[in-house]
């Protein structure tokens, strides 16, 4: 427990002051993060970062990333973003008949759904911060307080399994419990922030995102469970690795864009 509050403070140190200051700082943190991550996912299928799929997989992560401000220089070469991304596609393809099927096609698809997965919802965090630093404290806090919830309530009252198969210690009672805090969570926000949503919005919305913040925590855990690894990484001693930590957020960043709680 020491070991995860002291790189919790350390981390939170680092984290949140670049969140706060924006701009080139905070867009250097999210390829960073969004590159241990993905180095981490291809990591539990064994594709190491450093071969030509490891190379075409960070390529193509970057590509995901790029924000829409830097995004002109594009249109200088008569490229858009999906068709640069398709000619990497292309690319994995090629190195399938290349390697004699021994890099197979399997493997193309876990390459690209896991660069997708890890690269937009880190493009969203990207968006989610150009909407307001106010919407970044929300998501952490709602996540923060879905997953206290969910872990003290379960434990109080917990009796029914959520999903056995894949988080054994998860109740139906602490997801529930998750949920309601959250929804707290967003009254207090809306109380006495400038959050850009009338109150009842912002509790639907902050019930589907609690909600899929908790599916997000399970893909995770199915992956981990899938692939016989107990973390994604160790870069944060004590908490694992970047998708342990970011896990519900991945989620949680796109659904806030695509919920229309930002424009």
């Amino acid at each position: 427990m020491k070991q995860r509050i002291v790189t919790a403070v350390i981390a939170a140190a680092v984290f949140l002051p670049i969140v706060m200051y924006g701009g080139l700082p905070f867009i250097f943190l999210t390829y960073l993060m969004a590159s241990v991550g993905l180095y981490e996912l291809l990591k539990m299928r064994n594709i190491s970062l450093f071969t030509l799929p490891g190379l075409l997989s960070i390529v193509l992560l970057w590509i995901f990333l790029l924000p829409k401000d830097y995004q002109k220089f594009l249109n200088d070469f008569d490229y858009t973003k999906v068709e640069l991304a398709f000619i990497v596609v292309l690319l994995f393809l090629t190195y399938t008949v290349a390697t004699k099927n021994k890099f197979t096609f399997e493997d193309v698809g876990f390459s690209v759904l896991g660069t997708i997965y890890v690269g937009l919802g880190f493009y969203y965090f990207m968006e989610t911060r150009d909407a307001g630093r106010v919407y970044i404290f929300y998501s952490l806090f709602m996540i923060w307080a879905t997953d206290s919830g969910a872990y003290f309530i379960g434990k109080a009252f917990g009796k029914r399994k959520l999903w056995p198969e894949i988080s054994p210690n998860k109740t139906i009672e602490g997801s529930i419990g998750g949920v309601v805090c959250a929804v707290i969570v967003a009254a207090l926000f809306s109380v006495f922030t400038d959050i850009d949503a009338s109150l009842l919005q912002l509790f639907v919305i902050t019930i589907v995102l609690s909600i899929f913040g908790q599916i997000g925590d399970l893909v995770e855990s199915a992956l981990k469970r899938h692939f016989n690894v107990k973390d994604s990484g160790r870069i944060l001693p004590g908490h694992g690795g970047i998708l342990d930590r970011f896990d519900s957020l991945l989620f949680v960043w796109p659904l806030i864009s695509f919920l229309h709680l930002i424009s």
